[in-house]
């Protein structure tokens, strides 16, 4: 069979431009844009329908337990997609390690909001690196960016082997129109794409600006429980992948490859994003942040953040994530006689956090939207006076923290500021000051508090 020339994006449901999802974590997915483009019951037919050729993506080694991969039925094979490539340079995206001397001392740091240029960026140059850690080459750690994006790639796509990405959008719509299918993403959700996946990034809405994580090591999965149990935190249902979309477009078109930290950049003739059916567990997926349930303390004392973890990617020390992405929403504090913001600690993890909007509890001021700050491995961090002082001389009361919502991404490794963090983003240098006001209230009087 000839498959139809089609000029957009065609989907299950006969959409042009809208998403359709299919809720779920980790499942074996199909879904056809056009009816018995799937073959049954088997992979890899001699023929396939419509003239499509089978190739499989894989995300794990073949004998990795359980495998990930996906089985594709596309127009043309990936290799057509991929012709002579040439170096290029994106000067602002970084990549582990990047240990870069004199960029600023060692210390606490707090960023304002990057602020928008003016200038026409894409998803490819508005990446801004913050902080690199590990190394891209072996697979392990990760990168922080902020992005800045005014504009739509146009008949431009782009694949990353090094990394999956999260994206965590702060200001305004974005979609990534991938070889699975379409994913919308605004303020409040967060998309995952895996590595090696080919997209497009387009403006709905902008200008947009939000974080990425980008995870060098095991892909990101659902955080083990334990004695939480079956329920609450992030669940599966939540979860959204893509139903089948295609383009057969055939116009002049650029593919960038990240690999190993550099890019390249080759020249085709039509858009790679012609997968007309898939089958599989490997696969871009978002999910809403506001069906988060958190849960905490109910009787005294505060819980360690790591309840608060949405998704983890591990490492190869047990218990000891590669990243965690930790979320810290709109909740009740009941707990009694309790010193209820985040106490004070150094911590082996180093602690990347971005505000999403709202205030943060341990820190009132200063700590804006669109604005992120880094505490690195073992450098003591915690609340300021003013949230010390609030939360000592608390009535502890069931309180609720409401209109907020901000993220951490938490690593075992050191995370290195690159040059762009130090020296042209904006970095509060008051931020250590925070903690001048503080008072010793000591007094060896018996029994006085």
């Amino acid at each position: 069979m000839n498959a139809p020339n089609t000029s957009g994006l065609i989907q299950a449901n006969g959409s042009l431009t809208e998403p359709g999802y299919m809720p779920g974590w980790a499942n074996d997915f199909e879904t056809e844009a056009l009816p018995d483009a799937l073959p049954r019951g088997m992979n890899s037919p001699q023929k396939c329908n419509y003239g499509l050729y089978g190739e499989q993506l894989s995300g794990t080694a073949f004998t990795a337990n359980p495998p990930e991969r996906t089985w594709s039925y596309r127009i043309r094979p990936s290799v057509k997609h991929s012709a002579r490539y040439a170096r290029i340079d994106l000067p602002y995206w970084k990549s582990a390690p990047n240990v870069v001397d004199n960029v600023t001392s060692l210390g606490q740091y707090r960023w304002d909001a990057i602020p928008h240029s003016g200038e026409h960026l894409t998803w490819l140059t508005g990446m801004r690196t913050m902080t690199t850690a590990g190394d891209v080459n072996i697979q392990v750690g990760m990168a922080s960016h902020v992005y800045l994006v005014t504009q739509s790639m146009k008949d431009a796509y782009f694949f990353s082997a090094d990394s999956e990405l999260l994206v965590v959008p702060q200001e305004g719509r974005l979609r990534f129109a991938t070889e699975l299918g379409i994913i919308d993403v605004e303020p409040k959700e967060i998309a995952i794409l895996p590595r090696g996946l080919v997209y497009r990034v387009e403006v709905l809405d902008g200008p947009c600006r939000g974080f990425v994580c980008e995870n060098y090591g095991q892909k990101f999965e659902l955080p083990a429980r334990g004695p939480i149990g079956a329920n609450c935190m992030a669940n599966p249902r939540d979860f959204k992948v893509p139903v089948a979309a295609f383009e057969d477009r055939e116009v002049p078109s650029t593919l960038t490859v990240k690999w190993c930290g550099q890019f390249h950049e080759t020249q085709i003739g039509q858009s790679p994003l012609d997968v007309v059916a898939w089958h599989g567990n490997y696969a871009p997926y978002k999910y809403d942040l506001r069906t988060y349930c958190p849960v905490g303390a109910i009787l005294f004392d505060h819980p360690d953040p790591s309840i608060f973890t949405v998704l983890t990617a591990p490492s190869g020390v047990p218990g000891t994530a590669n990243i965690d992405f930790v979320l810290f929403r709109e909740r009740w504090l009941v707990a009694e006689n309790t010193f209820r913001p985040p106490w004070y600690h150094k911590n082996i993890m180093s602690e990347l956090m971005g505000n999403i909007y709202g205030q943060y509890d341990a820190k009132p001021q200063g700590f804006v939207p669109g604005g992120m700050s880094l505490h690195n491995m073992m450098l003591p961090h915690g609340p300021d006076r003013e949230a010390f002082e609030k939360a000592s001389n608390a009535n502890l009361g069931p309180d609720k923290l409401d209109r907020t919502m901000s993220f951490m991404f938490e690593t075992r490794f050191p995370q290195h500021l690159t040059e762009f963090a130090g020296k042209e983003a904006p970095l509060q240098d008051d931020y250590i000051d925070c903690w001048d006001s503080l008072e010793k209230k000591f007094d060896g009087t018996p029994g006085k508090k």
